[in-house]
């Protein structure tokens, strides 16, 4: 199968892991036929604060609104056939499980639900209450996958990008994609 990748950005905090999703993905260019980004307007505002840029808009992909309903994605046929969404704002966590459709993010996560496709929620947000809990669950019972953002240090990352790094390296890994990363005890 060729991979059709959706990655959708909302306004959690974390936007280093974002950027890294998107570097190591376009590194592994042989391992997909398209990339598309969904990126909210607090997402855009959170990665200036966080990263003090926009480099956002400098990388190759493609880019759609969250109102885009004619986004390709929006519909099984396009066969997209892996969403991450990094990070996960509880708030859009909530909207998926819940099965709103009601921005191109909801939409697309609930196409790739029901076309029974490779949903990875990278939540962000600590702590949880009963309502998160009960939202990963009923999630992860459609068939999606939780990643929290919880890095490891097996590897004793450095900085603060080899500490988010080893987070995208298991998203990668949950995605299927082919990646050269550590491995315990490899």
């Amino acid at each position: 199968m060729v991979n059709k990748i959706i990655i959708a950005i909302t306004g959690a905090s974390g936007s280093v892991y974002s950027k890294l999703l998107i570097e190591k993905l376009l590194l592994l260019r042989d391992q997909w036929q398209e990339l598309s980004v969904v990126m909210s307007n607090n997402a855009k505002e959170v990665w200036k604060t966080e990263l003090a840029d926009e480099s956002y808009q400098n990388y190759p992909v493609k880019y759609f609104e969250r109102q885009d309903f004619s986004a390709p994605f929006a519909s099984g046929s396009a066969k997209y056939n892996i969403m991450i969404v990094a990070p996960c704002s509880m708030g859009t966590l909530g909207r998926i499980a819940g099965g709103a459709s009601d921005d191109l993010v909801s939409r697309a996560a609930d196409v790739i639900l029901k076309e029974r496709r490779k949903l990875i929620l990278m939540i962000r947000d600590t702590p949880y209450n009963l309502v998160h809990i009960r939202n990963m669950e009923t999630v992860t019972l459609a068939g999606g996958i939780i990643c929290p953002a919880t890095p490891s240090f097996y590897s004793r990352p450095k900085t603060v990008e080899e500490v988010a790094a080893t987070v995208i390296d298991r998203i990668i890994d949950l995605a299927g994609l082919n990646i050269s990363t550590y491995r315990w005890n490899e």
